[in-house]
């Protein structure tokens, strides 16, 4: 177990740009807005040579205990109370504040190493800056500029200091081959969060009925039934016209970086909004990104018997171009559902990561082609001579023959369904690549011998005697 540090303060005093600095990583959303980070957020430390730690960014604890501002200190004490280190960031320019005072006398009640992180001194006289701060009377105060990397070194020294041998978070493993990853997506107000909490079972995300509460992709890690998991939270995609502000923009980029990195991709639909435009083009977005895919129809328990049936009728009309995706009809909010949710998303990606052998492809490729030759397109037809597997998650599979541009559209498709019920591939898109052999005689010219010419012209001056 490693060794947590907090970064706790309040909104706007650069604990997100801080988080980045020490994990040498853009993670956490920076921007000049106050109150842009709301979840904890955790990341590694690691310098060569040196122990890693754990890093947890916080919202900012703005002094109130209702709404948002509310849910986001409380996230803020929970990771210091956690945390066998804290970094209590204040802003060197504005200088003490009310709320700077609130804030230390908590700490002081939480009884943690504490260091004074003194920001934005770029420009300032140090000596003057820390004096402002020295009536909090914390011995370890550290004037440092997080976006001009200055006084890093000396904090980081600091913080080794005070870390125990063993603390008590655990080592994120990026590259942990057995964890799936997974993230939940959607447009905003369907319940994402509210899902991650529920699976946690602890209050991890911030929920709220407010649409647009997630601004991050945050990711955690679970282990359900002995399989790891890492589950990543995002926010909520809208129509692009809709999106004005910086904030929501650099949030709907973390979210489609977070569609890129994640195995199985979790749609969530409002069951008593039925399938909006919205929801296709998320539903769009994961497709592009070649994820597998799982169709979670949450607020199921909320609706009657008529409003049920009403519902898996639009589904079948609307979802009709990802019909091979698992749908499972789910309660984020009482947690029914859950046990068939987490069994779609282990054969989703059971699918997606599958390993064939060339001899496998190749027969089904020719039992494709002996029950459905492809159609005779402007006198030819295409011939697929063989095929071998060319990337997983998506499967894809590269075709070998010749005039493969004439096939339609159609026809693929049906190699893409064939493929599907041959190898038993459930929600997971099946790409293929097709290869055409290069004409060794394309480009060149026959040049005719002398005897070839004159015989030509022989034969040239009898035609046109008969004529």
């Amino acid at each position: 177990m490693l060794p947590l540090v907090a970064l706790v303060g309040r909104p706007n005093v650069g604990k997100s740009t801080l988080f980045n600095v020490l994990t040498r990583s853009r993670d956490a959303l920076v921007h000049d807005q106050p109150g842009v980070t709301r979840d904890r957020h955790y990341g590694m430390c690691r310098i060569e040579g040196q122990r890693p730690f754990v890093v947890v960014d916080t919202g900012g604890i703005a002094g109130e205990d209702e709404g948002l501002a509310g849910a986001t200190a409380r996230q803020a004490r929970a990771a210091a109370e956690e945390a066998d280190v804290v970094l209590f960031v204040v802003d060197g320019r504005e200088g003490p504040s009310a709320l700077d005072d609130d804030i230390l006398g908590w700490l002081r009640r939480l009884a943690k190493p504490t260091l004074l992180v003194v920001n934005k001194t770029d420009g300032l006289d140090l000596e003057e800056a820390l004096a402002e701060f020295a009536r909090y009377g914390i011995a370890g105060m550290i004037p440092i500029s997080s976006t001009h990397r200055r006084g890093i070194d000396e904090l980081l020294d600091e913080v080794r200091e005070r870390l125990p041998e063993a603390g008590q978070a655990a080592a994120p493993d990026e590259e942990d081959p057995a964890r799936i990853r997974v993230a939940f997506i959607g447009r905003p107000n369907v319940g994402k969060s509210t899902l991650v909490n529920r699976l946690l079972g602890e209050e991890r995300m911030i929920a709220s009925e407010v649409p647009g509460t997630t601004r991050d992709a945050v990711a955690v890690d679970m282990e359900r039934d002995g399989r790891p998991y890492r589950l990543i939270d995002t926010a909520g995609l809208r129509r692009r016209g809709k999106v004005e502000e910086a904030v929501e923009k650099f949030s709907v980029i973390k979210t489609l970086e977070a569609i890129e990195r994640c195995q199985v991709a979790v749609v969530l639909l409002d069951a008593s909004e039925g399938v909006t435009d919205q929801d296709a083009t998320v539903l769009g977005h994961a497709l592009d990104a070649g994820r597998a895919l799982v169709i979670a129809v949450n607020k199921w328990d909320g609706l009657t018997a008529y409003q049920r049936e009403q519902a898996e009728a639009l589904l079948e009309r609307k979802l009709g171009f990802v019909d091979w995706a698992e749908r499972v009809r789910i309660s984020a909010k009482h947690g029914s559902g859950l046990r068939e949710l987490f069994k779609a998303i282990e054969r989703a990606h059971a699918s997606a990561t599958r390993e064939f052998s060339t001899s496998e492809v190749t027969r089904a490729i020719e039992a494709a082609y002996a029950a459905n030759p492809p159609p005779t397109v402007r006198g030819h037809v295409a011939k697929l001579r063989f095929a071998h597997p060319a990337g997983h998650n998506p499967p894809t599979f590269a075709i070998h023959g010749t005039r493969l541009r004439t096939l339609p559209d159609s026809y693929k498709r049906y190699l893409e369904n064939f493929f599907r019920k041959r190898f038993r591939l459930v929600g997971t898109p099946v790409r293929f690549v097709f290869k055409e052999g290069e004409n060794p005689f394309e480009g060149r010219k026959n040049e005719l011998s002398e005897r070839q010419l004159a015989r030509r012209r022989r034969l040239m001056r009898f035609v046109k005697r008969k004529k």
